[in-house]
Formats: C-alpha cells, sequence, structure tokens
C-alpha cells in the first residue's frame, strides 16, 4: 500500500487525522492547477459522457434551471437506517441532503460499469453499534473519499457514539441486493482537525482505506483544485446512495455549479439522506474529475466541501 508524489502535509485545521495513528508535518501549497488523473480500471465499459458536461443516463432529462437561479455477495439490508450525517447533527436534519421542486434524480441500473462503479455504498457501524448509511468514491486503488461525518461522528449526544466509528463495509457499484464487486470491510479511516475537533462543516471531509486493492478493478476519478471561474461554469455531477429510494440502489442528478466561496462549493443538483460523501464531479474531455465532497444542504441549494489546496494535499497523500 505505499503511495508515490507525497506532498506536504497541511498544518492548522485542514491537519489530517488518522483512526490508527496521528500525522503531522510542515505544509506548503501546490499550484492552484495540480490535479490527478483518473483511471477506468478494468473492463470498463464506459459510457461517455454528453456535451453540456453531464453524464447520458436514460431517462436524464438534461440540465434543470435553477430554482435558486467481483464476485456477487447478498447485500445487508439497509432499507430502515438512517444517514450518517444524522449521528452528528439528529434528527430532523436541519442541513439534510434537499430536492429542490421536482426530483430530477435518475436511476442507475448498469452499476457495474465505470463510472458507477466508482461510487460506493456504505454501511457504518458507529462507535456504540448504531448502524448508518453513506456513500463513498474512489481515488486510489486502497482508498475512498467520503465526508468526515461519515467517518467520525461529532456532537450527537448519545454515550459512545462520537469519534471514529468502528467500522464501514464497502460496497463498489451496488445495485439493490447485487453487489458486482463484492463487499470489503474497512477500519482505518482519516478525516481532519477542523472537523474531529471543531465539527467545523468547511472541513468535512475524510477517506477510508480498503485492505485490499479493489480500486483497480473498478476504477477511480481524478480530482482537482480549480478556480472560482472555472467552478461555476461546470456542471456538477453527483450520483449516490440516498435513502429516501429503495435499498442499496444508486442516483444521479446534475446540474451547473450555483456558487462557491473559500471553502464550499454550492449547486441545485437533486439528493437526500445517504448520500454523504458523493463526489461533486466535473468531467473534462470525458474524464471524471472530483471538485467537492458533497456533506449537506439548504432551502435552495445542496453543498459540498470544496476541494481546495490543502484538501488536495490530503487527499494526494491519502491515496494509497
Amino acid at each position: 500500500m505505499a503511495t508515490s508524489n507525497k506532498l506536504p502535509v497541511p498544518k492548522g485545521s485542514h491537519a489530517p487525522l488518522s483512526s490508527l495513528s496521528q500525522e503531522a508535518a510542515a505544509a506548503e501549497s501546490p499550484k492552484s492547477t495540480d490535479s490527478r488523473p483518473p483511471t477506468e480500471g478494468k473492463n470498463p465499459k464506459t459510457k461517455k459522457s454528453r456535451k453540456d458536461g453531464a453524464e447520458d443516463v436514460p431517462g436524464f432529462k438534461g440540465l434543470k434551471e435553477s430554482a435558486a437561479k467481483v464476485e456477487s455477495l447478498k447485500a445487508p439490508t439497509t432499507s430502515k437506517l438512517k444517514d450518517i450525517g444524522e449521528a452528528s447533527f439528529g434528527p430532523p436534519r436541519a442541513k439534510a441532503e434537499t430536492v429542490h421542486g421536482p426530483d430530477n434524480r435518475v436511476r442507475i441500473t448498469n452499476t457495474a460499469d465505470y463510472p458507477w462503479r466508482v461510487h460506493a455504498s456504505l454501511l457504518i457501524t458507529a462507535a456504540d453499534n448504531s448502524n448508518w448509511i453513506g456513500t463513498g468514491w474512489f481515488i486510489g486503488p486502497h482508498t475512498l473519499i467520503t465526508a468526515g461525518h461519515v467517518v467520525y461522528i461529532k456532537n450527537s449526544g448519545v454515550p459512545g457514539r462520537d469519534g471514529w466509528v468502528k467500522s464501514i463495509d464497502v460496497m463498489p457499484g451496488r445495485n439493490a441486493s447485487t453487489l458486482p464487486y463484492g463487499k470489503v470491510t474497512s477500519k482505518n479511516f482519516r478525516t481532519v482537525v477542523g472537523w474531529a475537533n471543531s465539527g467545523d462543516e468547511n472541513f468535512d471531509y475524510g477517506a477510508i482505506i480498503i485492505p485490499t486493492e479493489l480500486g483497480n478493478t473498478t476504477g477511480w476519478f481524478g480530482f482537482g483544485v480549480y478556480s472560482d471561474a472555472t467552478l461555476k461554469a461546470s456542471v456538477g455531477n453527483i450520483s449516490g446512495y440516498p435513502g429516501d429510494k429503495a435499498s442499496g440502489t444508486q442516483w444521479y442528478d446534475a446540474h451547473k455549479i450555483d456558487s462557491v466561496n473559500a471553502r464550499k462549493v454550492y449547486y441545485d443538483i437533486d439528493t437526500f439522506g445517504g448520500q454523504s460523501g458523493s463526489a461533486c464531479y466535473r468531467i473534462i474531455n470525458g474524464a471524471r474529475y472530483g471538485i467537492a465532497i458533497h456533506a449537506y444542504g439548504g432551502a435552495s441549494t445542496n453543498s459540498g466541501t470544496r476541494i481546495v489546496t490543502p484538501v488536495f494535499q490530503n487527499m494526494v497523500n491519502w491515496k494509497a
């Protein structure tokens, strides 16, 4: 699991933490144009994307106008489980992922193909043995990116629940009861000081390190640091495993990026609880690049943690 091309380790709120050991070092910024390319894995059967920057999904009606401007295994039953975000934010979630107006999400059924198999359904067991659902996405053979609140629970108010989760079952390309690439369990997680110490949503990102090289089969997304102007001119794509749909089914939507700030990307892409940790990605010449980690909702836009320089540094260093 050796990782090459390491970058300097961020300081401050972006200083990384591991569920297995503490990580710390001096930080230095790479160029804002830095990115890491995707790979499509083995036998990808990749579907070409649309010219407007969205995926070419049957039944997807296109970009809407902004309301604000392996071996198959038996899948676990997750239909009655709640989004991992509720473990930290409590019910009802004031910042739950949201469907704005008509629900434009489309179910993905060819989940064994790239890019859909890069997205993984997560079954999370917290420290108190409660179970939750979420979503993650591959960036390397051993590494999936997700929200910080997926791997580290904050301010639950429940004795024994806060802190690192106990384990996560990772199920890439899950399609209801079908697991085309099986299931792998991880107890090895990453997040950063800004989330673990303060629960600050601006630092709500983390990683899952799995003990197999399953990402070599599924492939993974690239990721990069992009300017405000580039992001605002981009189409955001999100696919994941929402809890309001049939258990373990993957759903997709896309929309132009609404706005950005120094830490967040905002978009009117329909999502729901269970999609915490999904990739918000853009398509560049047919290749998929993550731009944010989906985590929150709002009255008119949902949002994700923006991949800025220190987030990028951590992702490169976590990629294994």
